[in-house]
């Protein structure tokens, strides 16, 4: 399929996006102001069909965790545990990345920060069910680089054969530079040992992602969202755009923005698709105090969502 067509399908075909009529407040904003932030989620489902939810809380004074909780609605959730970042010697964490293996195992990626450095890396934790995880030994698997590259908020997908990554990747070479950000791919056998594939998603130039993109939501078919914004300033005020699949060299899946502006105006939008058909959607909203609460939509199937004729 040319790329023209790509991207005219995935225009065409709606991605699920919050319609900000209904939402539903998972987790409030762990205070008022900036840096209070609930959000940054990562939703999978479990074999009993709850939806298990691992999401990260900055309450603005170093108290950053992760949560894990569970949901028999995906709206009401009864919280397994929590994480610290000192629980993995991190000054901060970031955005999980939570998968069910087909074996039953589950994993949690987590974002974590050097201290005394602009430098993240990803550890990983594993278990034969959510609750287990809050005793599992984390382990690293993507380093990045002190001195060159920060790595952090993970989108990871097993399809039972293959391990897939989309890295969030901030340059370190220029100091009081590092929120420029770009997203990156890699591959694993074992979701331990990674092959690194390179830059897969970049900003434009005198666009309104132009200072950076990092991929946040992945689906089937290949069409993503990604947070961007335009400069420095905007840095924690990101928003959501689409981008879909335009090749690539050896099987390298390169994605292309395809919209001349935000969709809308949220963050780290995770897309969780539902036995049923259609889709739970979670995401990080800002409120007008600069605070953040995470908060989910169900969208229904395209064909129940539209009008009926007579």
């Amino acid at each position: 399929m040319a790329v023209e067509d790509t991207l005219e399908n995935a225009l065409s075909s709606g991605f699920p996006l919050p319609a900000g009529d209904r939402p539903v407040v998972v987790a409030a904003a762990p205070g008022a102001g900036p840096h209070r932030w609930a959000g940054a989620p990562s939703a999978a489902l479990d074999a009993d069909g709850s939806i298990v939810l691992a999401y990260r809380v900055r309450d603005g004074v170093g108290g950053d965790h992760n949560v894990l909780a569970r949901s028999a609605d995906g709206e009401r959730f009864t919280t397994i545990g929590v994480l610290s970042a000192g629980r993995f010697g991190a000054s901060m964490v970031e955005r999980p990345a939570l998968v069910r293996v087909g074996s039953g195992r589950w994993r949690l990626y987590v974002s974590c920060a050097t201290p005394g450095t602009p430098h993240w890396w990803i550890g990983v934790l594993e278990a034969s069910e959510p609750e287990g995880l809050l005793d599992a030994e984390a382990r690293r698997v993507f380093e990045g680089d002190r001195r060159t590259t920060a790595v952090k908020d993970p989108v990871i997908r097993h399809d039972g054969r293959r391990w897939e990554a989309w890295l969030c990747c901030h340059p370190l070479d220029e100091p009081g530079e590092e929120d420029r950000m770009s997203t990156a791919y890699a591959t694993s056998e074992d979701g331990l040992t990674w092959e690194w594939h390179g830059t897969v998603l970049t900003g434009r130039p005198g666009a309104w992602d132009a200072r950076g993109a990092r991929l946040c939501a992945v689906l089937p078919d290949g069409r993503a969202c990604y947070d961007g914004r335009a400069s420095r300033e905007e840095n924690w005020f990101e928003r959501t755009g689409l981008a879909a699949p335009a090749g690539g060299d050896g099987g390298t899946p390169l994605l292309v923005p395809i919209e001349d502006s935000p969709v809308v105006d949220v963050r780290y939008l995770d897309v969780l698709p539902l036995p049923g058909g259609g889709h739970r959607i979670y995401y990080e909203a800002r409120l007008p105090d600069q605070s953040h609460e995470l908060r989910t939509e169900l969208i229904p199937p395209a064909e129940s969502s539209a009008p009926q004729g007579k």
